[in-house]
């Protein structure tokens, strides 16, 4: 089975970057909210304002294709 580690110190604005998210032909990803402030809009570029989270790690099929488009090497696929 295999499992894909993310570095949340590399991958620190995944909603503004979305890359992994476009090219993944299994939709595994997932952008989740971590900082919300009360009638604010959350900023998408600002640092660890977003997270990135694998929300259907059973359908990776290993294609690495996140692994090459991803521009902070933020991404780790292992067995």
């Amino acid at each position: 089975m295999l499992k894909i580690y993310i570095d949340e110190n590399r991958c620190q604005t995944p909603y503004a970057c979305k890359k992994c998210l476009q090219i993944c032909p299994q939709a595994v990803f997932q952008v989740m909210v971590k900082k919300m402030v009360k009638f604010e809009e959350t900023n998408p570029h600002e640092a660890e304002s977003y997270k990135l989270n694998v929300g259907y790690m059973d359908k990776c099929v290993g294609c690495n294709r996140c692994l090459e488009v991803c521009p902070e090497n933020a991404l780790q696929i292992t067995e």
